[in-house]
């Protein structure tokens, strides 16, 4: 199969399709971290049409999930605004281009194809999600909701269910701390960090909607 993994730095999901035989490619504005070959650096509108089996996209959720949600009216705000971040006017046009960004990704003429993303205003945008998932679910010891809208395929099947530990009848996984909050240490690349796929997530897209050729081909040996 051919497949696009858009909007995609890390490679994770990209890396799962081909090591069971697929010609899978990510494609992000920016360079892959890992300086693979099978990256494409470029909007990922701009390859849309060439000729994909299955598409699996992670728009930015900056302007889409329900944090900052006071940053969308005209203020006065109630803490101090980085000079960077988006208020007013100017955030509410840049929300009202992120959703037709996620619709234009599943208009997309690609037969199976996965939208990606937190729990936010894409579910009142453009509908509710197919599933909801969690690391936890597939392997890893983490606590990430998940949203997929779907078309052309299947919601994923659980692989391997991790149990949390218990913090006063509150579960909790190891990237979270007692209190529920995420693990990782503040910094400008904070935000990317946290939208990498699970590894075990990525297994099973790559099992599930795709499939081994490698392992096809060798039962028919």
């Amino acid at each position: 199969m051919r497949v696009l993994i858009g909007c995609e730095q890390f490679g994770v999901v990209r890396d799962a399709m081909r090591r069971r035989g697929h010609h899978a490619w990510s494609c992000d504005l920016k360079p892959a971290r890992d300086n693979s070959p099978f990256h494409i650096q470029d909007d990922v509108l701009n390859v849309l049409r060439d000729d994909w089996d299955l598409a699996i996209f992670h728009p930015d959720c900056t302007f889409l999930t329900n944090s900052a949600e006071w940053a969308y009216g005209d203020g006065p705000y109630h803490q101090r605004v980085k000079p960077e971040t988006l208020v007013g006017a100017a955030r509410r046009l840049a929300r009202i281009a992120a959703v037709e960004f996620v619709r234009r990704l599943l208009d997309a003429p690609i037969p199976r194809i996965a939208v990606e993303n937190p729990r936010g205003h894409l579910s009142t945008a453009v509908g509710k999600p197919q599933q909801t998932i969690q690391p936890w679910q597939f392997g890893d010891d983490a606590s990430k909701a998940t949203c997929l809208w779907l078309k052309g395929l299947l919601p994923l099947r659980e692989t391997n269910i991790i149990h949390p530990r218990d913090v006063n009848g509150r579960p909790r996984w190891a990237n979270q701390t007692d209190g529920g909050q995420n693990k990782l240490t503040p910094s400008d690349d904070r935000a990317m960090q946290r939208a990498a796929t699970y590894p075990g997530i990525a297994d099973a897209m790559a099992d599930q909607w795709a499939g081994s050729i490698i392992r096809s081909k060798r039962k028919a040996e």
